[in-house]
């Protein structure tokens, strides 16, 4: 506080007696002249000698037509006792960090003003000076990898077909929505898929050649559709029959509507893919 107050008070001095004259070494510069040679001061004159640490994003306001006290509402006053009103430069002290531990460069910078004493032009000694002030280069962020599919995804053969049906033509809309959704994935995974293993399964009802073939038809179906839709990997298809039921608890041999609701997990269709990484 005490160097600041010093510092305006020689500034008024020195404006009185010096009028428009510089003090930095520069050449007097003549009214109506905005022409002007760029000399900075000796650093060991200034009455802040360290210098100090601007604020970057303050530097970054500063532009041509600004008035000496915009310029230092921004950047505070000039570090060297050069005068306020009548002198055409402002020269200071900046320091900037680096970035490597406590490691700091130290810049000269000069501020110009124009014969109405409005901010023309500036400048920075030291070749890496300027390059603080701009915005650090954006980080290119990698690109997200496509989710990692499931191995193994179980589809509902009664969402798929509707009930004891197996052709495309007896396909609900529902089943439309999740083949086309599988589809969509897995052309996502691109190169990462191989292949795909593509098994029926059935209930018990019925005779065990009937649902050996009936859960062979669902699975092709199933296969047909996925390379309609423009997948190229290689698929096999087969067939489990009854022979891998899911369910537990459910009791008769009559085709009951509520025997028929209880094995609905049995009938489905598994999708097994490989070449993948196995989900962490």
């Amino acid at each position: 506080m005490k160097q600041a107050i010093q510092f305006f008070l020689s500034a008024v001095v020195l404006a009185v007696a010096a009028g428009c004259a510089s003090t930095n070494g520069s050449p007097a510069v003549t009214a109506g002249s905005d022409e002007h040679s760029v000399n900075f001061p000796d650093m060991g004159k200034a009455w802040l000698k360290d210098g100090t640490f601007v604020d970057v994003e303050q530097l970054r306001r500063i532009g041509p037509g600004m008035s000496k006290n915009q310029v230092r509402e921004l950047i505070s006053y000039p570090h060297f006792s050069e005068g306020l009103f009548g002198p055409r430069e402002w020269n200071y002290i900046f320091n900037f960090r680096t970035g490597k531990g406590h490691e700091f460069i130290t810049c000269q910078y000069m501020v110009h003003f124009d014969k109405d004493m409005k901010s023309q032009d500036f400048h920075w000694k030291g070749a890496d000076c300027e390059a603080m002030l701009k915005p650090p280069a954006p980080v290119a962020m990698a690109p997200a990898p496509a989710p990692v599919m499931p191995k193994r995804i179980t589809l509902s053969a009664d969402a798929l077909f509707a009930f004891d049906r197996s052709a495309a033509n007896d396909m609900l809309p529902k089943g439309r929505a999740e083949l086309d959704e599988l589809a969509r994935a897995l052309h996502r995974q691109g190169v990462e898929v191989q292949g795909l293993q593509i098994t029926g399964h059935a209930d018990r009802l019925g005779s065990q050649a009937y649902n050996q073939e009936l859960a062979l038809r669902r699975a092709s179906t199933v296969r047909d559709y996925l390379k309609a839709s423009g997948l190229r990997v290689p698929m096999q298809v087969g067939s489990s029959g009854a022979r891998e039921p899911v369910t537990m608890n459910c009791r008769g041999t009559v085709r009951t509507p509520e025997l028929i609701t209880c094995l609905q997990p049995d009938r489905r269709v598994v999708v097994d893919i490989t070449g993948q990484t196995p989900p962490r």
